[in-house]
């Protein structure tokens, strides 16, 4: 199920004309670990949408890595919108959850005020049946973003869909496309 958090039923994106650039951003899923680069999700989403979509995806980096890493990328790209999926790491080292959701809140406000609107996807926390670590929930509702906070959990339960305990393979990658590129259809980017 995705959710959008917002008091209207208005699309919250503006359309993305062909062209448009998305910054995917955040860890190796990604970057595709475990599957050759054509079939990670951000190569995947732009056959979907026919638009230009940048891997900055880094494995085994951490949310405090990602926020010395993503000023330079917003400059240098100049993204219509920027996709986050970051903090697995954290999470899988038992870092701080409130240091986790305040890196995160710098990198939002960071692409915000830029005027780059951004998308949150929420990475589950360390347990079988969770949905994604509530700070995901909370930092979509603070900075009323675009948001799925079942995506990333209902794939990691799915074992016919990972190349390990953590990462997927060229079928998980490929729903994981699916399932973004549903949410920005449904909120008006495409």
């Amino acid at each position: 199920m995705t959710m959008t958090l917002s008091g209207c039923s208005q699309p919250k994106l503006q359309p993305l004309p062909y062209g448009a650039r998305i910054l995917a951003f955040g860890d190796s899923l990604t970057a595709g670990y475990g599957v050759e680069r054509i079939y990670s999700y951000p190569s995947v989403l732009a056959e979907l949408s026919g638009r230009d979509v940048i891997n900055a995806g880094v494995s085994g980096e951490l949310t405090k890595q990602g926020i010395e890493r993503l000023p330079f990328l917003l400059d240098q790209t100049m993204p219509e919108l920027l996709l986050l999926i970051e903090g697995g790491n954290d999470i899988l080292q038992n870092r701080p959850a409130n240091e986790t959701k305040q890196n995160l809140a710098k990198m939002i406000e960071m692409a915000q005020g830029r005027g780059i609107p951004v998308v949150l996807v929420g990475i589950p926390e360390k347990s079988l049946f969770s949905s994604s670590a509530a700070l995901y929930r909370e930092l979509a509702v603070e900075y009323d973003l675009v948001f799925d906070g079942n995506l990333m959990a209902a794939l990691q339960r799915s074992p016919s869909l990972k190349s390990d305990y953590v990462h997927f393979n060229q079928q998980g990658y490929q729903q994981m496309a699916e399932g973004i590129f549903a949410l920005l259809k449904e909120n008006g980017a495409f």
